[in-house]
């Protein structure tokens, strides 16, 4: 039966599409090989780390048009990465089917690739046989490998570069730079020989600050938060100081600080201020669950530059142990009110008013604080804070009623050294307090001390295992435990202390009257966490863990100090923002718990 024309096309389309995807050659890489004649392993492992071919192998990426302008691209990666290992007599050859990848024409790239194969014969590794830059600036200390007779990697000469012209800028010499460089590569001998002569330039001062991008934000007050020292001696240190300082307002989303090509007669540099304002406002929601503490949920609202001078509002407000099979539902919320730059340019002060309503297994009160708080910044990682505050709290326990009022003069320091605080996985963290209070009527007066300490180390490639430890505690000094305030005293179990033991489940058992006996925090406290964390991909890691904590009346050991330990095993799965965190623990001695406790959130336990 003859065919029409529309049925005879439909009748082809399958097998000509199937013959037409059969034409088209397979896009894969089939082997990309890197053979290093004579090269270390950490020579290997650099070439390998270098090579844009090798990344794109490993993200699957195998366009034979990309594969080549990677290929041609990793002879200078390549060469690159020798020099930074002191290797200067180099040959390269990258081969893709067989051919010269630098010969292939553009225009001519293969309609597929299936075998790479990169040769590198590194040569001998070369020395300084000379290594000299001057004049240099007073107290300028140079690379300790760039000297005569060390392996003369490229890195260490531009390290002694940036560290001489740092070392000028740093005394006033903002315009320092090299002013004639020798780098003669003897390959017979396999020698290095390095002279750098630097042009100090002039000693300046600051001038006059600039400042643009600005928009909600007053001038006056960027002026004020940069505390750029017009009129004295230039220094990289302040230079970007004052650029610290900006952002750390959170109003900037970009800030820079550039210097003026020309000098300002006589010797005065102008600066100006680059600054792009983020939006004013921020939300924030945050959640917790834990299979016997119930829920927890946290929320904030924030405007970042509320008055036009760098005020931030913040509104928060929690509910805690919604669904809790041991106490009732916990709620607090706060206001605060944060100037920066107040008093000193690294100052700020604030204003907080906090109400709290806790329902504890033992009794439950409702608290009032207000006061005035500063905080110092010493450096990027060191600061201190200090307040005056004025707390009333109101409550109820089996033993009847009772009421605190107090004055009080929080202080702290703060000295953070983490690489990442969502997931940190070297570097540490110490965070001390003392509190001065003074009780009115019935309540007593002391000091409360705490400390929190956190030390992170990482084996083999960063991050790749994580071993993470915490120490925490505190003390309450000079009041009766009866007389102290419920919210000053320390209880021991749940997330934050001891997993795998309920929430603020150990404390001191007292008798009040004629009531019955129960429990309330008490005035010492220890805390400690090891936890070790791999990471078995990129984005899935599992953690082991133990947690032990310790609560005591008269001393951290004792007849009235009592003890519980928690251990169990965890799963994280990154976000990008943070883990997601899922951890099983089990008590493992003490009297406070007898099951298995669940936890999820987000960002690692400490």
């Amino acid at each position: 039966m003859p065919l029409s024309r529309g049925k005879l096309m439909r009748w082809l389309a399958g097998p000509v599409a199937g013959l037409a995807l059969a034409a088209v050659p397979a896009l894969a890489l089939d082997r990309l090989d890197f053979v290093t004649s004579g090269a270390t392993d950490a020579v290997g492992d650099a070439i390998r780390a270098a090579s844009l071919m090798h990344s794109m192998q490993s993200q699957g990426q195998t366009d034979p048009q990309d594969l080549l302008a990677a290929a041609r691209a990793d002879y200078g990666r390549i060469l690159a990465a020798l020099y930074a290992k002191g290797y200067y007599s180099a040959v390269i050859r990258i081969t893709v089917d067989g051919r010269e990848a630098a010969g292939i024409p553009p225009i001519d790239v293969p309609s597929a690739i299936s075998a790479i194969v990169v040769r590198v014969d590194p040569g001998p590794p070369f020395r300084f046989n000379s290594a000299r830059i001057a004049p240099l600036a007073p107290k300028t200390v140079l690379p300790d490998g760039f000297r005569t007779g060390l392996p003369a990697e490229s890195g260490l000469v531009s390290q002694a570069v940036d560290t001489s012209i740092l070392a000028w800028r740093e005394v006033g010499h903002a315009k320092a730079a090299v002013q004639d460089e020798q780098v003669v590569a003897d390959h017979s001998t396999a020698l290095l020989d390095v002279d750098l002569q630097l042009q100090p330039g002039p000693r300046l001062r600051f001038g006059p600050l600039v400042v643009t991008g600005e928009e909600r934000m007053r001038e006056r007050r960027i002026r004020k938060i940069a505390g750029l020292p017009e009129g004295e001696v230039f220094s990289e240190t302040e230079l970007r100081g004052a650029e610290e300082r900006l952002r750390r307002t959170g109003i900037f989303g970009s800030v820079t600080l550039t210097e003026d090509e020309a000098i300002t007669s006589p010797d005065l540099l102008g600066i100006t201020a680059t600054v792009i304002e983020q939006k004013p406002r921020r939300y924030s929601f945050g959640a917790e669950i834990a299979s016997l503490d119930g829920m927890s949920l946290t929320g904030s609202w924030l405007h970042r530059n509320l008055l036009g001078g760098g005020e931030r509002l913040e509104l928060e407000g929690s509910v805690t142990n919604i669904g809790s099979g041991e106490s009732g539902v916990d709620y607090a919320f706060g206001v605060s009110l944060d100037r920066p730059a107040t008093l000193t340019r690294d100052t700020t002060a604030g204003l907080l008013l906090e109400f709290a309503h806790l329902d504890e297994t033992d009794y439950s009160a409702d608290t009032v604080e207000f006061g005035l708080a500063f905080s110092h910044f010493f450096s990027k990682a060191l600061t201190g804070r200090a307040g005056l505050s004025y707390s009333y709290q109101d409550g109820q326990d089996p033993g009847g009623k009772f009421t605190y009022r107090n004055l009080s003069l929080p202080m702290g320091l703060t000295w953070d050294r983490r690489d990442n605080l969502r997931d940190t996985t070297r570097g540490f963290y110490l965070d001390a307090s003392a509190m001065p209070f003074a009780g009115f009527d019935t309540t007593g007066s002391g000091v409360r001390s705490t400390f929190d300490g956190r030390a992170y180390l990482s084996l083999g490639a960063p991050g790749k295992l994580t071993v993470a430890v915490r120490a925490q505690g505190g003390a309450v000094h000079g009041s009766d435990l009866l007389e102290t305030p419920r919210d000053l005293l320390f209880f021991s179990g749940g997330g934050g202390t001891v997993r795998g033991q309920p929430y603020r489940s150990l404390g001191i058992p007292v008798f009040k009257g004629i009531g019955p006996q129960f429990e309330i925090g008490g005035k010492f406290f220890l805390a400690g966490s090891l936890e070790v964390r791999a990471k078995i991909t990129e984005r899935i890691g599992v953690v082991g863990f133990v947690d032990a904590g310790t609560v005591g009346l008269d001393g951290f050991t004792g007849a009235f100090a009592k003890s519980h330990v928690g251990a169990g095993l965890g799963l994280r799965y990154d976000t990008g923002l943070g883990p997601i965190r899922l951890d099983v623990a089990a008590p493992i001695s003490g009297a406070t718990g007898d099951g298995l406790q669940i936890y999820i959130g987000l960002g690692q336990a400490f």
